[in-house]
């Protein structure tokens, strides 16, 4: 198998789970095995793909040179994929989770869920905001005399 045929396998894979969490978030197996058993096994195939390329590469993390040179492996760069594709699914699964605990509207939380898949940390970051702004109170008028 190519680098390439295992990065659309794990992209398909992952964009699946996205799905369901996104349409099918009440299912059971949306809040328990999505979040947990596919983050984990992409950490599985993280931990083999830099175990066993990782010593072939030039680079290293002490600059962005050295970084930018691991990454010309391209099975070292689909590893920093796989990081990514399993850190945005268990934060994507933890929104949902910690939503439906608060009591927060899914739909609310849907362009959150998209961000998380497209732009990590801008997700999250709007997650917590909708989940701050949602915690607060809502001003109420003063009765009419």
């Amino acid at each position: 198998m190519t680098a390439e045929q295992l990065f659309s396998i794990l992209n398909m894979a992952t964009v699946a789970a996205w799905v369901a969490l996104v349409f099918l978030p009440r299912l059971r197996w949306t809040a328990t095995v999505i979040p947990v058993v596919m983050p984990s096994l992409l950490a599985v195939i993280y931990v083999i793909l830099v175990a066993s390329t990782l010593t072939q590469s030039e680079g290293g993390f002490s600059s962005l040179a050295g970084v930018r040179a691991l990454f010309d492996n391209p099975w070292l760069l689909l590893a920093g994929w796989t990081h990514y594709l399993a850190f945005d699914l268990f934060i994507g699964g933890w929104e949902v989770r910690d939503a439906q605990r608060r009591g927060v509207p899914h739909l609310l939380i849907v362009p959150a869920l998209v961000l998380t898949f497209l732009f990590g940390p801008a997700g999250l970051l709007l997650y917590l905001a909708i989940r701050w702004f949602r915690a607060r109170p809502l001003p109420t008028l003063p009765a009419a005399a």
